[in-house]
């Protein structure tokens, strides 16, 4: 069963929590705070795999959760990070986050991708002891992961994408070109799923995919098409095959026409990708019907070239057309993950915070600043200006004096902490 897109939720592991312990030995008078850190949650991390060409398994497992990071310990021992959970994806799926669209990854190579970060460790008692504070009996609790809905669409990977009406032949140029099978029948719809073939061409090669036939109102959800014309947004050159003959009592001009137009209604990008067009099944046209439509078609600024594809004629100019236009053709599009939107500070507003006090540390917890604190980078002090604004304008700042907070006591926020300066 071939499936090209799927929904799923991912879970990072938890941090592990750090440990209140003290060192208690014989002989060894006030030993002093020893509790370890917690250990790393784990990430979800994605991986292409060429073994794999449909996101069919995701039908049945909707959930992946990473492990959480283990405890702290006595005796300095810190927690043991766990493992990454490893999702192996077809090679060309993009994951993107389900609630807003944004691109998180683009599995087009054999990198790995975080998309999902596992919460970092809690510190054990032992960072918390000072000159003035020689027994805390308390320690910081481990992150929570990353949570996310993502969707996962697979958008093949290919050269050259062989588009039209069904029936015209576009599986029959693929299987005399290279070694793909698709299925080949004299009637509608034969082709069901995308069908990928390696054409070789002496030194070089390239791959071109059969996409299932399109009809009238596919960008709409018209037909088998608006299912496939994801995978024709890669390709770096279409090929449009046309019945020149008219065999169905179709018009070769309006099916042209046609199809072009779903393209460009699906994707305005489409319209101006590099194509050439294709007239099959000239055998069956008379000469007249061949000429009359080569005209229609150079008119438009396009490469016409006749062929019957069954037999292989006149395929072979063609593929070399295909190469020449290749060669001087940027690579396969790639889609650059997007950045977590950053609201301004004005519009984040007041929100529910958790501050807890331990010796004169106010601990401040909420998800909502998990994720206003994966967009600050605490080295640069515009980014850090900008943290300050949203803690003032959210009434963070409003709440810490509420619970009491006095000038010189610390703020701990999940991993940053500061001293408070009224």
């Amino acid at each position: 069963m071939f499936v090209d897109i799927a929904k799923i939720r991912i879970k990072a592991g938890d941090g592990g929590n750090g440990a209140v312990s003290f060192r208690r030995e014989k002989y060894v008078a006030a030993g002093g705070p020893d509790g370890g850190d917690g250990g790393r949650g784990g990430n979800i991390v994605f991986q292409a795999d060429t073994n794999l060409s449909t996101l069919a398994d995701f039908r049945y497992q909707r959930k992946y959760t990473a492990q959480n990071g283990e405890n702290g310990r006595g005796s300095r021992c810190n927690g043991k990070s766990a493992p990454d959970l490893v999702i192996r994806v077809p090679l060309g799926t993009v994951v993107k986050d389900a609630e807003t669209g944004r691109i998180i990854a683009d599995l087009s190579d054999y990198e790995p991708h975080v998309a999902a970060k596992g919460g970092k460790g809690g510190w054990g008692n032992i960072h918390f002891a000072t000159a003035t504070r020689q027994v805390p009996r308390f320690a910081k609790p481990g992150i929570p992961g990353e949570a996310l809905e993502v969707t996962l669409e697979l958008k093949l990977l290919a050269d050259v994408g062989l588009v039209g009406f069904p029936n015209v032949g576009k599986s029959t140029l693929v299987s005399v070109v290279s070694e793909a099978k698709p299925v080949i029948a004299d009637y509608h719809f034969t082709t069901l799923t995308p069908v990928l073939g390696v054409v070789h061409m002496g030194e070089s090669s390239f791959v071109m995919a059969d996409i299932p036939g399109l009809i009238e109102g596919a960008w709409e959800g018209v037909g088998l098409g608006h299912q496939f014309l994801r995978h024709v947004d890669r390709c770096r050159m279409l090929v449009h095959i046309v019945d020149v003959s008219g065999s169905e009592g179709r018009d070769p001009k309006e099916d042209f026409r046609v199809i072009n137009q779903e393209l460009a209604k699906f994707n305005p990008v489409l319209a101006k990708r590099p194509m050439l067009v294709a007239g099959n099944k000239c055998d069956l046209a008379t000469d007249e019907q061949i000429q009359e439509f080569k005209e229609f078609v150079e008119n438009q600024g396009y490469a016409f070239f006749p062929m019957m594809a069954a037999i292989s004629y006149q395929v072979e100019p063609l593929l070399k057309k295909i190469q020449e236009m290749l060669s001087a053709l940027p690579p396969v599009e790639r889609y650059e993950p997007e950045p977590v939107p950053v609201l301004p500070a004005e519009e984040i507003g007041r929100h529910d915070v958790k501050i807890t006090v331990q010796d004169r540390v106010y601990f401040v917890e909420g998800e909502w600043l998990l994720q206003v604190m994966k967009s600050v980078n605490f080295d640069d002090y515009e980014s850090l200006q900008y943290f300050q604004r949203v803690l003032i304008s959210s009434g963070v700042i409003d709440r810490l004096r509420e619970a009491g907070i006095q000038e010189g006591d610390t703020v701990s926020i999940y991993d940053v902490e500061f001293d408070f300066v009224n």
